[in-house]
């Protein structure tokens, strides 16, 4: 069986470039705007993180929280954002994992709840997030899915 490690950035900062180029390479959001966000997070300017599930070396998965992930309800913060699995670890819970341990951190913090945009429609249920609204994407023609974990 495969041994995954989960981090939460601060515990190795010494990843935030690799963080951030992995994140660039599966959304396109320019890298400096990621490490805009985690240069605050290990600061401690804000308690908005970044974790990540690592095999050895390699980056796996992840994903973030920030203040809004470029929608047009600003009320409904913090927004988990980024979340990605490489293909080939898709269906083994890791994903799962990470939103769990997100979830935890941030109540463990005082912040709660906790939102995240997605077009997907089942996904999200299995981990204790619920369907809340439809929200508008900045420059998106369609609404999309707005998730709530209280």
């Amino acid at each position: 069986m495969k041994e995954y490690r989960y981090i939460k950035l601060r515990d190795e900062p010494i990843l935030m470039d690799a963080a951030a180029k992995w994140f660039n390479s599966k959304w396109g959001v320019p890298e400096e705007a990621y490490l805009a966000c985690m240069e605050d997070y290990l600061k401690g300017i804000t308690e908005y993180g970044w974790y990540l599930c690592l095999e050895g070396d390699k980056i796996i998965a992840g994903l973030g929280v920030i203040e809004n992930d470029f929608h047009d309800r600003k009320d409904l913060a913090p927004n988990v954002c980024a979340v990605y699995t490489e293909k080939e670890y898709r269906g083994k819970g890791i994903a799962g994992q990470l939103l769990n341990i997100v979830v935890d951190d941030m109540k463990n913090k005082g912040i709660t709840p906790v939102y995240l945009v997605t077009d997907h429609t089942s996904f999200y249920e299995r981990y204790g997030w619920e369907f809340l609204c439809m929200v508008q994407g900045d420059g998106e023609e369609e609404k999309t899915r707005m998730y709530i974990h209280r």
